[in-house]
């Protein structure tokens, strides 16, 4: 595993790869480093798309979701420009571990759709899941899925040694660990909760709209018998009938007349609700967890 600066490492990159996985932690820098070679190669003139996996602490769309953002035309690559997703893939959780097959599944399909959009580099930021065993499968199956030329790893002392070691070990992929620069500052639990807070709420700023929802549109389909007042700030993705996600919406249940609505800015095109694992209220706080099995099994 070769050890070289980031500015020569980008410039190589640029040069040489098609698609790109960045991995590591909490505040490891990899998003920055991320940014750096997507800006790189638009200014070179590469076409070049960036997907975003980190659920909690999403760089583009919202959290809970995969962003996609084309970076070829941007006037510039940084945070504030990739922040509005061209494409999306729902997960419905902040933390990679609640649902592993469908955030390997939303990546690998808005890579795909990255590639066949003509993009000539794509960089996929992962989630920072990097220890134990659940991590080292994530990695693996997205890693047989994309098929990338180049991982490049951001690590503390050799905190990514046994992901980095079974990626060289089962694929042939050229591997680099950088080491994190000791000025990117941690940040605490608290200021990592009031970030995707302040993310998701903005997902629901006024004026937002209500419709009342059937059972039927839901995957999975909702039987008579689930009371759906459980189901109150469940946080949802909207599809568009294509396999494709146009945003975020949240479920509200009034009892008088066992009503249950769904709340979102999108206007248009949603035929279908996704469920996801958390609860919220429109100014993106957490009020609780959603389990399918513990209603779905009665």
């Amino acid at each position: 595993m070769a050890r070289v600066s980031q500015t020569e490492l980008i410039e190589r990159l640029v040069e040489s790869c098609r698609t790109i996985v960045l991995v590591g932690g909490i505040d490891s820098g990899k998003t920055g480093f991320g940014l750096n070679l997507a800006e790189a190669a638009r200014r070179k003139g590469i076409s070049v798309a960036y997907v975003d996996s980190d659920l909690d602490q999403s760089t583009v769309g919202p959290p809970a979701c995969v962003g996609l953002k084309f970076c070829t035309d941007l006037p510039v690559v940084d945070a504030k420009n990739v922040r509005d997703a061209d494409e999306l893939g729902f997960v419905g959780s902040c933390s990679a571990e609640q649902n592993l097959v469908g955030l390997v599944a939303a990546t690998a399909r808005l890579v795909s759709h990255a590639r066949e959009a003509g993009c000539r580099l794509v960089i996929v930021d992962t989630s920072t899941l990097i220890s134990g065993p659940e991590a080292e499968l994530l990695k693996f199956h997205k890693m047989d899925l994309l098929r990338p030329d180049h991982v490049v790893g951001f690590q503390r002392g050799e905190e990514l040694g046994p992901i980095l070691g079974v990626l060289s070990r089962f694929f042939s992929v050229e591997v680099t660990a950088l080491k994190i620069d000791g000025e990117i500052a941690e940040r605490s639990v608290e200021e990592r909760l009031a970030a995707r807070e302040t993310s998701l709420a903005s997902y629901f700023q006024p004026p937002l709209n209500r419709w009342r929802v059937k059972r039927t549109v839901f995957m999975p389909t909702l039987s008579p018998g689930i009371d759906a007042a459980r189901l109150d700030g469940l946080l949802v993705g909207l599809e568009d009938g294509t396999g494709r996600c146009r945003g975020i919406g949240l479920l509200e249940y009034q009892a008088e007349g066992d009503v249950l609505r769904m709340v979102s800015s999108i206007g248009t095109g949603a035929r279908g609700l996704r469920l996801g694992s958390i609860r919220l209220n429109v100014e993106g706080r957490t009020i609780g967890r959603f389990l399918a099995q513990e209603i779905f099994s009665g």
